[in-house]
């Protein structure tokens, strides 16, 4: 699949059309279509899904949360929030995570069950984490993408007794009956636990 991307100057190819590579930072500012809320993760900003895209909810209460599902989102950041946002896609996470800079948007609550795994049991008990890239692509898994992610797992894991091991933090390919292999081979599961394990509450 034809796709744009840039990363370390190289430009692709969008069905036929060269685009210029456009920083982040000239981007239009994600919170312009935000809504004021209060996210469960301090560092997030909310960036709601639609609510044809998830399940309302009241966990903790109704389901016990123990598992963490890292995805690899094979989209760009906005493109991901942009798919959680259009009711006809059916399918969301409660969090994104960009690869240039670590920034995190919450896009359903965590009381609430996102349709990220697949498998309707384990989205019933998890909290799905997803992360901008190509599983194909590890320089998309930047230091910040890394030590953002498991600042956000770390926090997860605290506030719902998941143990940070990689029983309880899994990838979506070790979900019963997905096709997925994200967050695929080059995703660095020693380095990630290790900075889950080193965040202390």
């Amino acid at each position: 699949m034809e796709r744009a991307r840039l990363l370390h100057g190289r430009r692709r190819i969008l069905k036929g059309a060269v685009l210029a590579a456009v920083p982040y930072a000239l981007l239009p500012d994600a919170r312009a279509g935000a809504e004021d809320a209060t996210v469960d993760y301090a560092s997030a900003q909310w960036q709601p899904a639609t609510p044809s895209n998830y399940t309302a909810s009241n966990r903790p209460a109704a389901h016990t949360v123990d598992r963490v599902v890292i995805h690899v989102t094979q989209t760009t950041y906005s493109k991901t929030l942009a798919v959680f946002q259009n009711p006809k896609k059916k399918v969301s996470a409660h969090y994104v995570v960009r690869s240039a800079d670590g920034k995190v948007a919450q896009c359903v609550r965590e009381t609430d069950i996102a349709w990220h795994a697949g498998n309707w049991e384990f989205n019933t008990r998890s909290i799905g984490i997803e992360h901008e890239g190509w599983v194909d692509e590890p320089s998309y898994f930047t230091d910040a993408l890394y030590e953002r992610s498991a600042l956000l797992t770390s926090s997860v894991c605290d506030r719902y007794g998941i143990p940070k091991d990689r029983t309880h933090i899994i990838g979506h390919r070790e979900v019963p009956g997905t096709d997925h292999t994200d967050p695929g081979r080059h995703w660095d599961w020693a380095r990630y636990l290790r900075l889950v394990a080193s965040v202390r509450p």
